[in-house]
């Protein structure tokens, strides 16, 4: 894989031109100290609009390459494994998965493709005042540029807790420079960002994949959360939600159907806030696989179950992947008698004990698969490229079963409306009502959104980190983030993070 990293930003070398509807990224060739970025760029609306692209492109980390967000953040919960071929396979995500992690194991793409868009960001921001353009397009590039910087350092400091806080383009000469900020004053500018962004941005996009006032809210809302404001977190997130179960101002509305939100043409719906938008005719290839340029979901080809054969037609129509993200048999026991099981858990131990299909055991094996995201035969794509790096199923960053039991939890899991929030979700999944409560919210949580990379920060934030993933090695005061990358903290004034 491509090597980017903090002190050699790709923005003074390249940016990304996409559209809004992929996440591929043809690459503009400039001189390799990027003078012709920082001074002939921007001069005109279509490459402002090219900037603003290759800010939103960074988003794809979520669900492309081989490290990406939700197969990493689901590996080290206590609900899957990492999985894949062999305990070697992928030394960062099992290093994760069984807390041996260390700064030479940790995938410095995590720490490097944010920065990547932060990067990306600042240049945006500090260029787009002097573009020729009308007033109300600089305010709303303006406004995308700082909820993605905002999304960006989210996730930066949930990660890694000690980080950099760069808010303007770094001269060559500053590469080495900084140092790490007070995490609280990371999220106070991740706030400020959110804050500012909202009202310049279209109360419903009018642009599939283009962020609005509601993303902008959904993700503030988040963030007051975990920075311990949980009556601000409320207030955000109640616009965001309107009447549980209704359809708010924002046009976010519950689907009617859990297993519809899988079904891999139902892209951009009422329940999506924030969505990475995914193809399978990028012709996305081996060749440059995780280095920015494919289109297609990752996800989908690592978490198939390996060596695949359908016997039955009691069976899926499923092409063979690389088992990563086995479920474990606690989640599967916890999750057995919910309705959402189906959707969510291909049990595959069944399928061939009844003889209906076989597969290759992987790593850590259990037979029960990630069905929201394995691959179907139906997507695999007849176009040039990688067939397993081409499939097209969207992924949610935020969707909004998600903030309203934010919301909830929010409010103290305590009195009509938490009440309300989780009536909601579980009507919706068909499960009998229960009273509001943490427990409840908790668990409402891990079975609504199972294998969508939230439970480790779920249990992060909770506190309950060090005694449910103790059996996994997990260690307090250490493991709640990740190492800082070997190879970020050289020629540096960073330190590294504590006990690694």
């Amino acid at each position: 894989m491509k090597k980017y990293n903090l002190i050699k930003p790709i923005l003074f070398s390249s940016l990304a031109v996409i559209s809004f509807s992929s996440c591929s990224s043809d690459f503009l060739n400039v001189p390799a100290d990027g003078q012709a970025v920082t001074s002939n760029y921007y001069k005109s609306e279509a490459e402002a609009y090219t900037g603003l692209v290759a800010v939103y492109d960074v988003i794809g980390k979520n669900s492309v390459g081989f490290e990406n967000m939700i197969t990493m953040m689901n590996a080290g919960s206590d609900d899957q494994y990492a999985g894949g071929g062999g305990e070697t396979d992928g030394l960062g995500i099992q290093s994760f998965s069984n807390y041996t992690e260390n700064a030479n194991t940790v995938p410095a793409s995590f720490w490097s493709y944010h920065y990547q868009g932060i990067f990306r960001a600042n240049i945006l921001l500090q260029k787009l005042p002097s573009v020729p353009m009308d007033a109300s397009k600089i305010a709303r590039y303006t406004a995308e540029a700082k909820t993605l910087r905002a999304l960006y350092y989210f996730n930066l400091v949930r990660m890694f807790k000690n980080i950099p806080l760069i808010l303007e383009p770094l001269d060559a000469g500053d590469i080495y420079t900084p140092t790490q900020a007070d995490p609280k004053d990371v999220y106070k500018q991740i706030e400020k960002d959110l804050t500012e962004a909202i009202n310049d941005l279209p109360i419903i996009s009018p642009d599939k994949g283009r962020l609005s006032q509601g993303a902008a809210k959904a993700l503030l809302g988040k963030v007051y959360l975990y920075d311990g404001q949980p009556a601000l977190a409320a207030a955000q997130l109640a616009e965001v939600n309107g009447t549980p179960g209704g359809t708010s101002k924002y046009g976010y509305k519950l689907l009617d159907n859990f297993s519809d939100l899988w079904v891999v043409a139902n892209k951009w719906n009422s329940e999506s806030i924030i969505e990475v938008a995914h193809t399978n005719t990028g012709n996305s290839s081996f060749e440059f696989w995780g280095q920015g340029q494919d289109e297609g979901d990752s996800v989908n080809q690592m978490v198939g179950p390996r060596g695949y054969v359908k016997i039955t037609g009691a069976a899926p129509d499923l092409p063979s992947g690389w088992s990563f993200n086995v479920f474990t048999q606690n989640f599967y026991d916890f999750m057995k008698n919910d309705k959402r099981f189906g959707a969510t858990v291909l049990d595959l131990k069944a399928l061939s004990a009844s003889g209906d299909a076989k597969y290759i055991p992987g790593y850590k094996d259990t037979g029960y698969f990630l069905n929201k995201f394995v691959p179907r035969t139906s997507d695999k794509t007849t176009g040039l490229g990688a067939t397993e790096l081409n499939y097209q199923q969207d992924t949610y960053i935020i969707r909004l079963a998600d903030t309203y039991l934010l919301e909830a939890e929010a409010l103290g899991a305590s009195g009509t409306r938490a009440q309300a929030l989780l009536d909601a979700v579980r009507k919706r999944a068909g499960m009998p009502l229960v009273p509001v409560s943490m427990t409840a919210i908790k668990n409402e949580r891990r079975a609504e959104l199972a294998g969508e990379g939230h439970r480790f920060f779920d249990l992060v934030r909770w506190g309950d980190a060090a005694t449910v993933l103790a059996s996994r090695g997990f260690k307090a005061g250490k493991n709640e983030i990740f190492p800082i990358p070997y190879s970020e903290l050289q020629n540096t004034k960073m330190v590294q993070n504590p006990n690694y």
